[in-house]
């Protein structure tokens, strides 16, 4: 039985380790050939392995490609070694593209730095912009392409010690909506706003700050925990975080869901990922 995604081709950056490692496995299992993109030189071993793990696993191929994608050249160098793997009958197609790669540097607005106000936006925003640039001229050319951006539930919620965080991943939402526009004929682009995801990234917040946000975690309807279901480090999580962290899978599921043909009337919108941490009206 053929598999939806089969074929096609899964670009994904920051995908040797958390949200993004998952959903390279994922769309695997969907049949895509995926694109593990990462940066860090301690990363390699995690990615190659991912890579060789994918391929064993769901027969497609996957290749791992190390380039900083905050730097001029790198997402050209991205794209290029995509194409110098991928490239079948003189013809190369990236099919789907997922902006996961980010950071987050949280601090209160008084002590904000410009060095980390430009490590957040260059990653959580200006990287996307042009990853989708280079990206562009192998884009399908009949609406069937999906790019999806991870964005993340603060940019609705005001959380504190957020504001270039937060700063960034709007201005990445308010792209979704141009490239929605711009590219409707080649791609739909939409993105998610996923909040806390059992990755440990919040093990490393300030107290304060998880005091604060305690009480709005524990206002999303889905995330009580079972302990009758959940595992026990994930009940310990959400004592500490008012509410659950919502699990890798659950996340990358949604990201497969947009990348599906079904999903092809969806476009230019902010998919809720956070188990109704904001619930919005369309």
């Amino acid at each position: 039985m053929s598999r939806p995604l089969e074929g096609k081709l899964a670009i994904v950056t920051g995908a040797s380790r958390g949200l993004g490692a998952c959903l390279a496995r994922h769309l695997a299992t969907k049949g895509a050939n995926v694109v593990i993109n990462y940066t860090s030189e301690s990363s390699t071993a995690a990615a190659k392995h991912l890579a060789q793990e994918i391929e064993t696993s769901h027969y497609v191929k996957s290749v791992v490609v190390q380039v900083d994608i905050t730097t001029v050249e790198g997402p050209g160098k991205l794209i290029e070694a995509a194409k110098s793997t991928f490239t079948k009958d003189g013809k190369f197609q990236i099919d789907i593209l997922v902006n996961n790669a980010g950071v987050v540097n949280p601090a209160p607005m008084g002590s904000v730095t410009l060095a980390d106000f430009n490590v957040t936006f260059d990653l959580n925003a200006r990287a996307p912009l042009f990853v989708v640039q280079a990206a562009l001229p192998y884009l399908p050319n009949d609406r069937s392409g999906r790019i999806i951006n991870v964005s993340s539930i603060t940019t609705s919620m005001g959380f504190w010690w957020q504001s270039s965080y937060a700063g960034a991943k709007g201005a990445l939402e308010a792209m979704t909506r141009v490239w929605a526009r711009e590219l409707g004929e080649r791609c739909t682009v939409n993105s998610i706003n996923p909040g806390a995801m059992a990755t440990g990234m919040y093990t490393s917040l300030p107290q304060e700050m998880l005091e604060k946000v305690w009480s709005l975690n524990y206002m999303a309807p889905l995330a009580a925990p079972r302990e009758s279901v959940d595992s026990p480090e994930t009940v310990e999580a959400a004592k500490a975080l008012g509410g659950r962290p919502a699990y890798l899978e659950e996340v990358a599921g949604i990201i497969g869901l947009l990348c599906m043909p079904e999903a092809g009337w969806i476009t230019g919108q902010v998919i809720g990922s956070n188990g109704g941490g904001v619930m919005t009206k369309g």
